[in-house]
């Protein structure tokens, strides 16, 4: 057998050690590169953990979503008087979210304050118009006073809990029935003949056993229709024009009274009065709802 040219095999193998060095070399130089970053995508997943959360505003995880800017389209399936499921499918457990008739009910939560619920009561006198108010057990304590002018002016009382505590719906029915009657103590020690027909879950949090804990109390769970989130501080055009484009015939409205700054409320108010009263008749809730 012939051996072959030794020139050609030596070029072969010069061929082969180039080869085999070229690809080291780029091993190592891919090793001296840093690692490129992956591209980040977004879960779409947001939080408010930083944020205020305050008066009558759930999460969107809460038993009964209010009808706030983001959720404020009224209960798609509520019944004749006004009970059913809230718009983001939470449920209301039976509370009203209407009168009920063709009247509609400005209901002012979280007081008494001494700066704000005097003055919402001269604008009502003002107007001759009678309203509901969900008040707070301490604030009922403090402000006793308070509690006797809104009865003095024929409007009609509701419990809303003694702290403002959106989570009392989850306790046991023994901590909730306390609190109520703590509430409902606070606002009798002031007008001791002042019925109490009304609950007002704070956060429209609703749950079977605040609800039946209300009932069995005598109490009617109160829930609401028209809700200008007044508590996130919109402004008072933006209340006064959500209030007044919103409202119908029943509706139940929300407004506060207390619980931070309410000065847009009261500037709101101002607007909001002449024309409801044009176009509706208002009313305090009955004491009498069933």
């Amino acid at each position: 057998m012939t051996r072959g040219n030794p020139t050609v095999r030596a070029a072969g193998i010069v061929a082969l050690v180039v080869t085999a060095l070229l690809g080291s070399a780029y091993v190592l130089g891919r090793s001296l590169i840093p690692d490129q970053p992956q591209e980040r995508k977004t879960t779409g997943v947001t939080t408010n953990a930083d944020g205020p959360y305050y008066a009558d505003q759930p999460t969107e995880a809460a038993p009964s979503g209010a009808p706030s800017p983001s959720r404020d389209a009224g209960p798609t399936d509520a019944g004749q008087d006004g009970s059913g499921r809230d718009s983001g499918g939470g449920q209301l457990f039976g509370a009203h979210t209407s009168t009920g008739t063709p009247r509609l009910a400005l209901t002012f939560d979280d007081g008494p304050d001494p700066r704000y619920t005097p003055q919402v009561l001269a604008m009502l006198r003002e107007f001759d118009v009678k309203a509901t108010f969900c008040v707070v057990g301490e604030n009922a304590q403090n402000h006793p006073d308070l509690i006797q002018a809104i009865v003095d002016g024929g409007h009609t009382l509701c419990n809303h809990s003694w702290h403002h505590d959106v989570t009392l719906g989850n306790r046991s029915a023994d901590v909730i029935r306390a609190d109520l009657l703590r509430t409902n103590e606070a606002i009798r020690a002031a007008v001791p003949d002042a019925p109490i027909v009304w609950y007002r879950q704070p956060g429209g949090a609703w749950t079977y056993s605040v609800v039946s804990v209300a009932q069995q109390l005598g109490m009617t769970p109160l829930h609401w229709s028209v809700d200008p989130s007044d508590w996130e501080l919109p402004g008072a055009r933006k209340i006064a024009a959500t209030v007044t484009s919103q409202a119908e015939p029943g509706s139940v409205v929300l407004l506060h009274d207390a619980g931070g700054d309410r000065q847009g409320t009261m500037d709101a108010l101002r607007r909001i009065l002449p024309d409801l009263t044009a176009r509706f008749e208002l009313e305090a809730l009955p004491t009498d709802p069933t």
